[in-house]
């Protein structure tokens, strides 16, 4: 007897498809930069409960966050070769499930930051709010600027770690932020670049669909170049010292000879390698910032 998506009943896969639908490898990702908040915040360690606690209460709301994208999205999965395969969009969970799983870290991840200040627990909401609505509902069917706009939720974290230690908003909380925000479109980019058919097939208005790949190459390029400028703020500010300069000019400049490296070439064959260099790098460059305020 068939049965309507709200309906559908879990398999066997059980915790793992509720693990892959919190998105563990993009929360892991977000925590780094939140923890690295955390330690420019304060000139020695913060307090372990309060590391432990706000990185606890990040990851639950971004684990929510990612819940409410999966169930928001599942019809537009099943037509993507990248996320056909996702629990809700093949009927393994719940719909139902899937939001009440969502609501209950949203809510434990809200509480716990709460216990520290209400600063981070609402702006950690508000961020939320930006990516599993504002961002998912909206921005990314409205414009090709959806990633560009949206990409703030995303790039929050930092300042969420730091005002989960301090309880105010610092401008090198600040810059950190921009960090991401500029690293956010190469990065998203270079991914539609690759899976450009899949987002022409849902009616996703990314910038290769409606712009073209040549256009979308120029302006990954465009944005790395912005971004080995937005790099040089730590060092500029103060924030960071000579140590974090070399490895993060190093990394800003592997990454514009791989814009510059699909830019050039004729195909779209450099698009998925410049998506897997984009990860290691937003990670080398805070690592760098963590590893140089210990130096």
């Amino acid at each position: 007897m068939a049965k309507s998506d709200s309906l559908l009943l879990p398999t066997s896969m059980g915790w793992r498809d509720y693990l892959t639908m919190t998105k563990p490898k993009v929360v892991a990702m977000l925590l780094l930069t939140a923890l690295v908040g955390m330690c420019l915040a304060m000139p020695a360690l913060p307090p372990w409960h309060v590391m432990v606690i706000g990185l606890l209460g990040i990851g639950f709301q971004s684990a929510a966050a990612a819940v409410f994208n999966h169930v928001l999205d599942r019809r537009i999965d099943k037509q993507m070769a990248r996320t056909h395969h996702r629990p809700l969009a093949k009927g393994r969970v719940a719909t139902s499930n899937a939001v009440t799983f969502g609501v209950g870290l949203m809510v434990l991840g809200f509480v716990l930051l709460y216990s520290l200040n209400a600063l981070t627990a609402w702006l950690t909401f508000a961020s939320l709010i930006g990516y599993a609505l504002v961002y998912t509902v909206w921005l990314k069917h409205a414009t090709p600027q959806n990633i560009v706009i949206g990409g703030l939720a995303g790039a929050a974290p930092p300042l969420l770690g730091w005002t989960a230690v301090t309880g105010e908003i610092h401008s090198y909380a600040l810059i950190l932020v921009m960090l991401v925000f500029t690293w956010t479109p190469p990065h998203f980019w270079a991914l539609a670049i690759h899976r450009r058919d899949d987002y022409a097939r849902a009616g996703v208005p990314m910038l290769p669909v409606t712009h073209g790949i040549h256009f979308t190459k120029t302006m990954v390029l465009l944005y790395t170049l912005i971004l080995f400028a937005v790099g040089l703020l730590p060092w500029l500010t103060g924030m960071s010292g000579l140590f974090y300069l070399v490895v993060a000019s190093g990394a800003n400049l592997a990454f514009i000879y791989y814009a510059l490296r699909l830019k050039l070439a004729s195909d779209n064959a450099y698009a998925w390698p410049t998506f897997k260099f984009s990860i290691w790098h937003l990670m080398i460059l805070f690592i760098a910032l963590l590893g140089d305020h210990y130096l």
